[in-house]
């Protein structure tokens, strides 16, 4: 699994002009490219635990309680994370013989007992968190790098980061970790799961000298265009090795571009609806595409609804292993689509902490809540819609909907600006099939324990 931090229009074949994604673009040319594939949430954490797990944050306990429909996420301040009682995919795949390594960025708990390698993992080479700072290092220290147990240094000390030029060679140290463990897992003739975790477009933003300055886009597309030359080189190696028809690849990214970090060093979603953080399509409907040579058709399209929970059941499914049975399991097997170009019916769930905000089932969205951020927030320049601004959708209060939802079709209005008429046919016959996904969802919704109820800093 290849994980990133970029907006549905940042890659080439998803239609930014610019074209600097010359490898993704191949990369979805030998496969299949889904145009509707969404993250779990707006925001990291809870996003990369429901992939891990296969449930909604919800479920397994990334959210917060501490106010209503508030994302939450885990900063080196807050002492929660995945707690023991979920099951995450590399414990699961260590059933098959699968040695299993995380590179990149962990965030779902920096205290020993929330460890990636106490959760399944072999091997770690990250940070349990983004590469925030600088600190200070007294009363807020700079985040430390591991490598398995080991800490083997700081952000910005022993790992340079220039916030005046965006230079680092992080991801140059990421790529060339994840080619030395494809190697010596082929050479030792061991299945593996790979969970690359990078983080260079996420602000503040980085790309190694070669990189700098190379892109149309400014320091952020530079960053783009480093991860767009490492996964190439990630996917050559596998093919120089001649495993590429034994190894499945996924690449996505955890929520919609930071729209906050606009135009300096924010993505693009595309013609979607504000960003990261919202549960509007550009907070969550992200870049996807899987590659298989041998196995994939390439050159596919799928429309197939999908969420990076289904990761977690289509990997299951690969090593010939059953999700658990004994909870609520939110992910799909992807592979009838993937393979076959089969189209499963299901429903895309948008939460925004402990609130269902709104439902997708076809090609249709009912919004139960709208909101963008607070008053307060946006009055300090904190906007999470720059240049956007539907009336009675991007809304600056938390506004309810659920007597009535606003109902959009995204195959006619992607942007979402246009609800439907109550009072039309469509919306009537449309409102009644969503009712009873709605209902039906809410009759298994038995939510985990909140894991971050720890102080305010911990939601947005």
């Amino acid at each position: 699994v290849l994980l990133t931090q970029m907006g549905w229009g940042d890659l080439g074949a998803f239609g930014e002009p610019s074209k600097e994604t010359p490898n993704l673009d191949q990369m979805a040319s030998e496969g299949v490219l889904f145009l509707d594939f969404y993250a779990a949430n707006p925001l990291c954490s809870p996003s990369r635990a429901a992939l891990l797990t296969g449930r909604l944050p919800v479920r397994n306990g990334f959210y917060t309680t501490n106010a209503h429909a508030r994302n939450a996420y885990t900063p080196q301040d807050i002492v929660g994370g995945i707690p023991d009682s979920e099951l995450l995919l590399p414990e699961l795949l260590k059933k098959a013989g699968y040695t299993n390594k995380i590179i990149g960025k962990w965030h779902l708990g920096h205290r020993p007992q929330f460890h990636p390698l106490k959760h399944g993992f072999d091997e770690w080479f990250g940070s349990p968190n983004c590469h925030f700072g600088p600190f200070d290092n007294r009363a807020l220290p700079n985040i430390p790098l591991y490598r398995d147990w080991e800490m083997i240094g700081r952000y910005y000390e022993d790992f340079k980061i220039d916030l005046k030029t965006g230079e680092a060679n992080l991801t140059q140290i990421y790529l060339q970790e994840a080619l030395d463990f494809i190697s010596k897992q082929q050479a030792s003739q061991q299945p593996f799961f790979l969970y690359w975790a990078i983080d260079a477009t996420h602000a503040p933003v980085y790309a190694s000298k070669q990189f700098l300055g190379t892109s149309q886009r400014g320091l952020y597309g530079d960053a783009v265009r480093e991860i767009d030359d490492s996964i190439g080189k990630i996917l050559k190696h596998l093919q120089k090795l001649g495993i590429s028809e034994n190894t499945f690849v996924f690449f996505t990214s955890d929520n919609g571009a930071a729209l906050i970090s606009a135009p300096q060093q924010g993505g693009s979603n595309g013609p979607f609806l504000c960003g990261k953080q919202t549960t509007f399509e550009g907070g969550m409907r992200e870049p996807a595409i899987a590659w298989w040579p041998g196995h994939i058709p390439a050159g596919g399209v799928s429309h197939q609804l999908g969420s990076v929970m289904d990761l977690f059941t289509t990997s299951l499914s690969l090593a010939g292993l059953q999700p658990p049975s004994d909870r609520q399991i939110d992910g799909i097997d992807l592979l009838p689509a993937v393979l076959q170009g089969k189209l499963i019916d299901r429903p895309i769930f948008y939460y925004r902490g402990n609130e269902m905000m709104a439902v997708r089932v076809g090609l249709y969205k009912a919004h139960y809540w709208t909101w963008s951020n607070s008053w307060e927030e946006y009055s300090k320049g904190i906007d999470f819609c720059p240049g956007q601004n539907v009336s009675r959708v991007t809304t600056h209060v938390q506004e309810e909907h659920t007597t009535l939802p606003l109902l959009f079709h995204l195959g006619r209005d992607p942007g979402e600006k246009y609800p439907l008429s109550f009072a039309s046919d469509e919306y009537q016959r449309v409102m009644e099939r969503i009712s009873v996904v709605v209902q039906q969802h809410k009759a298994t919704m038995v939510p985990g324990e909140p894991q971050l109820n720890v102080c305010d800093k911990a939601v947005m």
